[in-house]
This record gives C-alpha cells, structure tokens and sequence, in this order.
C-alpha cells in the first residue's frame, strides 16, 4: 500500500494550492480529484480578483502561490477598481479565459515534482486515536497519509435545484458524495447545509451590445503577480458589459416567487448575503427600481457571456422569459440554465487558526468546505493549509497571520472566532487596518514569509530587497532635493495639478508630495529625473497617506499585546475564577488560540478579558 505525506482531497483552487505548496515544499504529496478536468474549473463567474479578494490574489503571490501567476497568464482583460478612492480599497480584477486556466491549472499540476494526482472518490476519513491516518475511496482502496487536507468545495452532498427539480450532484450535475460527510459526523464533527448558485449563460453572439454600456479595461501594466513580463496588451483586451434589469423583470419574477426552489421550501441551507439570487434581491431591496448587471465573456473558445447579478433557481420557462426583458437580451439563446446548489459544510468553529481541525489531529481543511464563497479566498486558505501541514510534518511553527498583517488574516479570524451560518465572503468593510493591508504592499507584507518558508526562490526574494532599497533610495532623493518654486518648469507643473504658487522661496519635493495631485514622478521629471511609475506610485502612497498608515500601525500594535498571549486548545477555562457564564461558556466552546481572538468571540465580555489576562499573567504565560 503506498503511503503519502499529504493527501488533498479536491482539486478547486483551496486544493491546487494546497498541493502545488505541499509538493514544491518537497513532502510526497497526492491530489484526489473527481476528474483531472475539473482541476482549476471556475463553475461560477469567470474572473479573479476584485474588491479585498484581489489582494487576497497578491497575498498568495508574495507567499509563492499559483493562482495569480496562471490568472496574468489567462487574462482576458485587467482592470483596476476603485482608481479613484483610497489605497486601501484599491484591488485588482480580472476576465479570465475559464477553459484556459482551467487547462493551466492542470498542466501545472499534473508537472509538478513529488505529486502524484489520482482520478478517485474519497468517501471516507480514516482515523485512529483521534488522529488522521488516511482515506478510503469510493473503490475500497485505502491510501495512508501523515496529514489529509480536505478541500471538497461544494461536491460534500451536493444537490441541484431549477424551481421544484431537485438532482443530486456538485457543479454541473457532476457526481458528489453524502458519505464523506457522513463520514466527518461520525467521527464527530459537525456540519452544515449551504446554499449559492449561478446566473443564466448566454449565446454571445444573440446579444445586441449596443443597448449595454461598454466596459474597457484599465491601460496600463497591471498584474497579480510580480514575476509576470508580459500581459495580453490592453488593445487586444475583451471589453465587458452593462445593463439592468427592468419593471418587466420585476413583474416575471415577482409572479413567479412561488416557483423559486428558494422561496418554494426546497432549499434548506443558507445562502450568500453578498452575492444574492435575483429573486432575493427583489425581496430584499424591494424599492429599488432596477439592478445592475454584468456581462463578462467566459472564454475565447467559448461563444457563451455570464451575466453576473442574474443567479436564479426560477424554472426554465420563467428564466427564458425574464432573460428576453434586459435591454440588449430580446433575441438572446439561453444555452445554460441557471440553478442553485446546495452542500454540505464543516463549522469552521472547530477549524484552529492554522487550518487544522482542533479535535482531530492533522486533518486539515480550506475553502468552500469551511463556509467560504469565492475562488480566491479558497486559494488564500489553500496555500496557508498546506504550508502549515507541512511545518507540522517538519516540527516548526505554524504561520498565521493577525488582522494587521494579511486579508487571509482576516478570513482565518473570522472563521475561527466568529464562524459563519452563510456562505462568508470577504469584503474592505471587514479589515479594521484595511489601509495596512493594500494592494502595493502586499510583497512588502508577506514576502519574507513566503521566502522563510520556501515557496520564494532567493533570486525573486533579492529581486524584491533591490527595489525595496530603490524605494527607500528615493524617498531620501526627495527629502534631499530643494524645489525652487519660481523655477518655470516647476510652475508649469503645479499649474497642472491646480496650484498658483508665487512664491521665490525653496521647498523639499517631499513635503510637496504630500499634497493631493502632485506626483512624485511628475515633480523630480522638471528636475530631470526619471523613475519607474510604479516605484513612484509607491512612493506616493507612503508619503500621502503617512499620518494614517501610522496612526493604523499604532492602533494595531496596541492589540498585538493579547495577540501574543497564547490559550491553546486544551485551556482549561473551569480553572480561571470570576468569568461570566457566557464569557466561560462561549471560550469553551470557541477554543480560541489567543487572548486577542478571545477578545472578537461575541459573549466574551472586557471584564472576561481583564480576568483571563491576569489569570494568564499568574500563570505567566504558561500555555496548557
């Protein structure tokens, strides 16, 4: 019987990561998937990125990850959100080609030293003593493992709905399995029904553009990660679309409510709050007149547009008459159904902040499996199970990241300290230091980290400390450069940026970057010099938004305190006198790995803090 280090069940975009960083970490490694075709297959949107989960995105760049390497690769169009606004809510998106990264994804993995990715059912979770020994296939085969990393998507008892027709299967009807989460019950788990779904696609070439709005790119050489050259040019980008839906919409679905699998009773679990169903949204937000949607092209080999905003469970015949009243959709051919599926997940309560489950020992577990949505926060946990379970079979310490150091950070919190009853999806809103945690200073952040770990070769990590030091290089140039206000070219350049200056009078180009519009680039290029317009753009960030970055840092490091109090699994919090009885209550049932995460536990109360803080100080900071 051939044994493995690690063994990845699912090979979704949580699974991929978690293998490629297992296998590259050099451990034996197996990936168990349905089918190697459905390895990288996007079932919902076909895009990467966006708002929080495009950092996400340059977080497992600077860790060593796939996912943004094969999404620059695969890009139909780049786009930058939110230009216009802040740093700190500033995130990358892309259109995807879905069959080309789909067909990437397998290539890199089927390439890919020390793993072996097996065709095959996993139906069971074999375990003794409390503690992972492998897993049984739908054959019989049994294949032992140190560590199994569970990433199953939404394949653990999937079910498909069109109105009242219920199949049983994942994505596409594709085949699923009611015993492998049978299987995590039994060994006393416990799991949760969840619902999302998928809007109708479109035959291209049925719709009349020219009553949506165009959708262009963002020009520029923009990327997820930092060692692609090369992007699809911005004049060879696919454009998206725009346009809403309309009275007559409203009036279709409204009549027929009754047939929605979600407002008939067929559906049981939960679905996401930020990314509802059409029909939930006319519930929800019954005074809105209309809704935007979005339609993205899902691939070049594929004549079919994903209008995004339109996830419904309404019959067929309901579908193809509320599709024919959007602008631009009269003649429009439904050539796939929209449907809503419906799974099993695993309470991410019992998940430690390491992605290992706190009651059987190194079973692992990340993405949708945990309660998430979304391709890149399941690639974020990825990457972070498998290095973990890794460092666990080496004897280190694991990584996890605070709230102040990554969004990944952020999620695994959450999860772990608050868990979820719907689809959790990331969002700006839910990072307190969101302005740490932007998309220029993602390499800055974690880098180190992914090269200490081994996913970052020397050269790019050198590569990365040359413009560091670049940067640094040239904020001294501006502190140390005088600007004569009066000089002409300079005059010309403030009149640009709205400035009458009159005075004779010198100023440092640092103190001048400060203020709105002026670039750092702009300013040094009438003192004849050039720089890189990334680098400056950098540059700018830190200078401009210094007093808040700071501010943000200060805030962060007065919760670093309790971050660094360390409870573990086995506190035994019956032994500290004059917690409140929910505060003991809920720290029993949360197991929290920190002080700090204590703190964000709803029920756990300052007062409960105040006693357990002094409890662990007697005990000076002995864990249990």
């Amino acid at each position: 019987m051939e044994k493995f280090d690690i063994i990845v069940i699912g090979g979704g975009h949580a699974g991929i990561e978690a293998a490629l960083a297992s296998a590259r970490l050099g451990k034996k490694t197996m990936l168990c998937t349905l089918s190697i075709s459905n390895i990288g297959k996007m079932p919902c949107n076909p895009s990467v990125g966006g708002p929080a989960k495009g950092i996400v995105v340059r977080e497992i760049d600077a860790l060593g990850g796939q996912m943004p390497i094969t999404a620059d690769e695969t890009a139909l169009q780049f786009k930058m959100l939110n230009s216009a606004k802040g740093p700190g809510v500033r995130a990358l998106r892309v259109q995807s080609d879905k069959i080309a990264y789909s067909k990437r994804m397998q290539e890199v993995c089927l390439h890919q030293p020390n793993l072996t990715v097996l065709e095959g059912m996993a139906v069971k979770i074999i375990v003794s003593r409390e503690t992972i020994t492998g897993v049984e296939l739908k054959d019989g085969t049994v294949i032992e493992a140190e560590i199994v990393i569970l990433t199953t998507g939404t394949y653990m008892a999937g079910v498909n709905m069109i109105s009242d027709e219920v199949k049983k299967g994942g994505p596409d009807l594709e085949e699923t399995t009611e015993d492998l989460s049978a299987s995590l019950r039994d060994i006393g788990l416990r799991t949760f029904r969840l619902k999302t779904g998928t809007p109708p696609r479109i035959l291209t070439s049925s719709i009349d553009f020219s009553k949506t709005s165009y959708e262009p790119g963002t020009p520029g050489f923009l990327r997820f990660s930092e060692t692609t050259k090369h992007i699809l040019p911005f004049e060879k980008q696919v454009p998206c679309y725009m346009t809403y839906t309309t009275e007559e919409t409203h009036k279709i679905i409204r009549e027929n409510l009754h047939r929605s699998s979600m407002y008939s009773g067929v559906v049981k679990g939960v679905g996401p709050r930020y990314c509802p169903s059409i029909e939930d949204k006319l519930v929800r937000f019954a005074d809105k007149p209309r809704h935007l949607l979005f339609l993205e092209p899902e691939s070049l080999s594929m004549d079919t547009t994903y209008v995004q905003g339109f996830s419904t469970s309404l019959p067929r015949d309901v579908q193809e008459k509320m599709v024919r009243t959007l602008p631009g959709f009269e003649n429009c051919v439904i050539k796939k159904y929209a449907y809503a599926i419906e799974y099993d997940a695993i309470d991410p309560i019992q998940m430690m902040p390491t992605f290992e489950n706190k009651y059987i020992k190194n079973l692992f577990t990340a993405g949708q499996v945990n309660g998430t949505s979304g391709y890149e926060e399941a690639a974020g946990q990825g990457i972070l199970a498998g290095i973990n379970a890794v460092r666990k079979l080496d004897g280190k310490e694991p990584i996890v990241f605070k709230r102040d150091e990554a969004y990944i950070g952020v999620l695994v919190d959450d999860l772990t300290t608050k868990g979820t009853l719907e689809p959790y999806r990331l969002l700006t809103s839910r990072a307190e230091f969101r302005l740490l945690l932007r998309h220029d200073n993602a390499e800055e952040r974690l880098i180190e980290t992914g090269h200490e770990v081994g996913l970052i070769s020397d050269e790019r990590f050198d590569r990365y400390l040359e413009k560091a030091d670049r940067l640094r290089q040239l904020e001294e140039t501006l502190k140390n450069t005088n600007i004569v206000l009066d000089d002409p070219q300079v005059v010309d350049y403030l009149n640009s940026c709205g400035y009458m200056e009159n005075a004779h009078m010198g100023v440092s180009a640092f103190d001048l970057v400060k203020r709105p519009k002026i670039s750092s680039k702009g300013l040094m290029e009438t003192q004849g010099m050039e720089y890189d317009e990334e680098l400056c753009e950098k540059c700018d960030i830190n200078i401009k938004y210094e007093g808040y970055i700071n501010k943000a840092r200060r805030e962060a490091d007065k919760l670093k305190a309790m971050e660094d109090i360390v409870l573990g699994v086995g506190f035994d919090y019956d032994q500290v006198d004059n917690l409140s009885l929910e505060g003991r209550q809920k720290l029993k049932q949360y197991k929290p790995a920190t002080v700090g995460q204590a703190s964000r536990i709803s029920g756990v109360n300052p007062a409960d803090i105040a006693v357990l803080s002094i409890a662990m100080k007697q005990m000076k900071g002995r864990t249990v």
